[in-house]
């Protein structure tokens, strides 16, 4: 979140980008960390597969918005 935050104060679609692309990649790592919690029974498999899917989901979520920005639908000034 706080990438999103701070791409968006830069105030242009390729900076926003570039942030976009971090958070992209922090849920990615989230999505990592999840396995390694589960490896060392810290959560259960039910609470990783939520989790999983919520980390798919934003991942998603992001990449959309990235290709929409990319396409120029929006102009940050």
């Amino acid at each position: 979140m706080n990438n999103i935050a701070e791409g968006f104060e830069r105030n242009n679609n390729k900076e926003y980008i570039k942030f976009l692309g971090y958070s992209k990649g922090s849920a990615g790592e989230v999505r990592s960390m999840l396995y390694v919690a589960t490896d060392l029974g810290y959560i259960s498999q039910d609470s990783f597969n939520v989790h999983y899917e919520m980390a798919i989901n934003i991942i998603t979520q992001i990449s959309n918005f990235i290709k929409y920005l990319k396409k120029g639908s929006i102009v940050l000034k």
